[in-house]
């Protein structure tokens, strides 16, 4: 990547400086596989995956961050990149994410293709000017004539006992933001596809793992496992179709929501569960397709209540699809307090999937309404 920039840039500059700088120690050659006949792959494997063959097709790609290189990062998604691709490639940085941001961002502005990746999504505050300020922006403000195709990846939400600074959930500060893309995934499948779209997107992707899903295994069919696979951005996945209520839910939210639609069929409500995978842009076509099919609408996020992802998807219902409702709106939502570290109170604090059973039998009037109960 060095030679890349070497080239493009000049060996004098400024960004080639700061990167032979952070170029960690060679590491021993080792070789990795995937077997094509997987019938399982973990959520780890396919983020690992993907950027193997992405690094692979593209000579541009390169990583950076904290640990990603020696250590083969803090949650092993880079195990056996530095290996592979050597330190011009998968560079361990300083614990500054200001700085190795800004500078992945330099390099996307001269047609890299950095991937960022925080140790958790809470450090990206430390960085948040250069990826709103400048990731998101620049295109717009030269006229085009500036791309951006950088991609921030690492975990976000609520892990376990971690305490309030590193536990939020950041889907809707990012989606705020014009410019940036935001994609959460759930399965192998989600995490392998969108990131793969993540990495040739032109513009700046904010990418939006869970910590708790890292060791998660799916299934995976051949078409997944292929290196060309990749997820439209955009588009929503029906995970459980149902005729009762519409359940939307993001990333670990997804699995309670299916655990969820599991018990209400046992108790004769249909529900269809829809997987987001992409928070902007959001599959607005898709929500209100399936809400005025069931006529009813459950959101679930882990994180905070107030102008959050929930709030958003309820008014594109309410604008596009008000005349098809039978049941007032729920949200379910992260309590809106700093998360607790004792862990009875941090399990009071998160969605849970009782909450969600409780939440769809009040849309399908199965349940005594939480006013009624006040």
């Amino acid at each position: 990547m060095l030679g890349i920039a070497r080239r493009r840039l000049g060996s004098g500059c400024v960004l080639g400086q700061l990167m032979q700088a952070l170029r960690p120690a060679a590491a021993a050659s080792a070789a990795r596989t995937y077997s094509a006949t997987a019938k399982e792959m973990t959520v780890r494997e396919a983020l690992n995956s993907a950027l193997d063959e992405e690094m692979s097709a593209d000579p541009s790609v390169f990583l950076m961050g904290e640990e990603v290189g020696e250590y083969q990062g803090a949650y092993k998604i880079s195990k056996g990149l530095l290996d592979k691709y050597g330190p011009d490639r998968v560079l361990d940085t300083p614990i500054t994410e200001a700085g190795f941001t800004g500078i992945g961002v330099g390099a996307a502005y001269q047609g890299l293709r950095p991937v960022v990746e925080f140790m958790t999504f809470n450090f990206s505050m430390q960085a948040i000017d250069h990826i709103i300020n400048s990731a998101a922006k620049s295109n717009y403000m030269s006229a085009g004539q500036i791309s951006v195709p950088i991609v921030f990846r690492g975990p976000n939400g609520a892990a376990a006992g971690v305490g309030a600074q590193h536990s939020q959930c950041y889907a809707a500060w990012y989606a705020h933001v014009p410019g940036l893309k935001v994609l959460s995934p759930y399965s192998s499948e989600d995490a392998r596809g969108l990131l793969k779209a993540a990495i040739r997107d032109p513009d700046p992707v904010v990418f939006l793992e869970n910590e708790l899903l890292y060791g998660e295994s799916f299934p995976v069919s051949a078409e997944v496992l292929d290196s060309s696979f990749s997820l439209p951005i955009g588009k929503a996945k029906i995970e459980r179709e149902g005729k009762d209520v519409t359940i939307t839910a993001f990333s670990k939210m997804v699995g309670y929501a299916l655990q969820a639609a599991e018990i209400l069929s046992k108790e004769g409500i249909s529900a269809e569960v829809i997987n987001l995978r992409s928070i902007r842009p959001l599959d607005r076509a898709a929500i209100n397709a399936s809400v005025r099919k069931t006529n009813r609408l459950v959101t679930v996020e882990e994180g905070f209540p107030q102008h959050g992802v929930g709030a958003e998807i309820c008014m594109s219902v309410v604008e596009d699809s008000f005349e098809y409702l039978d049941a007032p709106l729920e949200r379910i939502a992260g309590a809106d307090v700093p998360m607790p570290y004792a862990a009875n109170l941090e399990r009071m604090a998160v969605p849970q999937v009782e909450d969600i059973v409780r939440a769809a039998k009040r849309a399908c009037y199965r349940a005594v309404p939480m006013a009624a109960t006040a």
